[in-house]
């Protein structure tokens, strides 16, 4: 993998992606998922393995977003695995994702739910 820093703790890797994701570093925010990782984005749709989670970053971040700090919900870890969460500042509901601590102790993604969208009827 790279130089990066690692996640040593769950709720690092809201802080992650938001520093990575505003220097514009599609590789960085790549290297926060497990390899088969599963995102659920764009809404409505599936982003699967960290190679597809990269070339999805490298055109988002294309448009040079800027992401704002989400203070986190409490950590729910049940042994090597956690469901860490943040509530959006725009108040739009929630965003929640299954991490997996790593044979080195550093922690990764493994399911992401970036945006929580209401199901249609």
């Amino acid at each position: 993998m790279s130089d990066h820093e690692k996640a040593l703790n769950p709720e690092d890797l809201t802080r992650l992606f938001v520093e990575r994701s505003n220097a514009g570093d599609a590789a960085g925010v790549a290297a926060l998922y497990e390899e088969n990782a599963v995102m659920a984005y764009p809404p409505g749709s599936r982003t699967v393995g960290r190679a597809a989670i990269q070339k999805l970053w490298e055109s988002v971040l294309a448009n040079t977003p800027h992401f704002e700090p989400e203070t986190p919900l409490p950590t729910l870890i049940s042994d090597d695995i956690a469901l860490t969460s943040t509530p959006p500042k725009d108040g739009s509901g929630a965003r929640a994702q299954v991490v997996r601590r790593q044979p080195d102790g550093s922690w990764l993604r493994l399911l992401d739910q970036p945006e929580f969208v209401p199901p249609t009827r």
